[in-house]
């Protein structure tokens, strides 16, 4: 293998941090860092970042963003047990693989 890693987690997913200054927070994963091993949580592990003035930007100043945090450090959160839960794997009948809920047997998102 290359170095990436293979996770359970997709983007929009819903996801509570277990660890760090952000533990017990939850939010929508905006992007996946597979190389690296990082995610983006919305509104999680905020950071002030001093921006130059552009032509996007053109007042510049101080603006906050989100910052990655690592993949061992959030767990996706089940809609029915509205938890932190581990996930596994269930091929369905048409022979699809699913995503579901160790805990109550949910299939979590859709793939």
């Amino acid at each position: 293998m290359d170095g990436t890693v293979i996770t359970q987690l997709r983007r929009g997913d819903t996801v509570q941090v277990i660890g760090g200054r952000s533990r017990g927070k939850s939010g929508k994963i905006l992007r996946i860092d597979r190389k690296h091993e990082r995610v983006i949580v919305e509104r999680i592990n905020l950071v002030k970042r001093h921006m130059k003035p552009t032509q996007k930007n053109p007042q510049g100043g101080v603006v906050e963003k989100e910052a990655s945090i690592h993949l061992s450090k959030v767990m996706p959160v089940c809609t029915k047990c509205a938890r932190p839960v581990r996930l596994r794997h269930q091929v369905d009948g048409q022979g699809k693989k699913q995503r579901v809920c160790h805990r109550c047997g949910t299939v979590i998102g859709n793939q």
